[in-house]
C-alpha cells in the first residue's frame, strides 16, 4: 500500500467522522460527551487522567465534573486504595446517556450503509477487522492510565 493510499483512506475516515459527529444530538459538549464515554468504557478515573485522556486542563475538567456531577450523570467516589483520591463514576443516567446516544449514531450509519449498493456493503463486511482493530488502536492511545 502506497503512502498515498493510506493518506486517501484517512482523508475518507476522518472526514466520515467529522461528518458523522456533526449529527449527533447537540444536548451537551463533545468534551462532556467524551468523559461520559470514557468512563463507560474504562470505569471511574481521577480528574487528573480524565483530564489528559480529554485533552483538557485539570481545572477545566474539574468544573465540567462538577456540571455533570450537578445533571445526575457523574458522581464521586473515594477510592479505597488511596483516601486522598477521589474518582468520577459514571451514574445510572451517564450510562444511559451514553447508550442512548451510541445507538442514535449507530441508527444514523445504518440508514446511510442502506444506501450503499450491495458491492458497497460488502466491502464494508470485508473492512470490519481492520475497521475495529483501528477503533482499538486509538482507544489504547487516548485512555491513558488505568485505575
Amino acid at each position: 500500500m502506497s503512502r498515498q493510499d493510506t493518506a486517501a483512506i484517512g482523508a475518507a475516515l476522518y472526514g466520515l467522522a467529522t461528518r458523522a459527529t456533526r449529527r449527533l444530538p447537540r444536548d451537551m459538549s463533545l468534551t462532556s460527551a467524551a468523559t461520559l464515554a470514557t468512563l463507560d468504557r474504562t470505569g471511574p478515573q481521577r480528574i487528573t487522567d480524565l483530564a489528559a485522556v480529554e485533552g483538557v486542563t485539570q481545572p477545566a475538567m474539574t468544573a465540567l465534573v462538577r456540571v455533570m456531577e450537578q445533571s445526575g450523570l457523574v458522581e464521586r467516589w473515594g477510592d479505597a486504595s488511596d483516601k486522598r483520591v477521589t474518582l468520577v463514576c459514571l451514574t445510572e443516567a451517564g450510562a444511559s446517556y451514553v447508550r442512548k446516544r451510541r445507538e442514535a449514531g449507530v441508527h444514523a450509519f445504518e440508514r446511510l450503509i442502506d444506501e450503499l449498493t450491495g458491492d458497497e456493503v460488502e466491502a464494508l463486511v470485508a473492512a470490519l477487522p481492520a475497521l475495529k482493530h483501528l477503533a482499538e488502536l486509538e482507544s489504547q492511545d487516548r485512555e491513558g492510565p488505568k485505575r
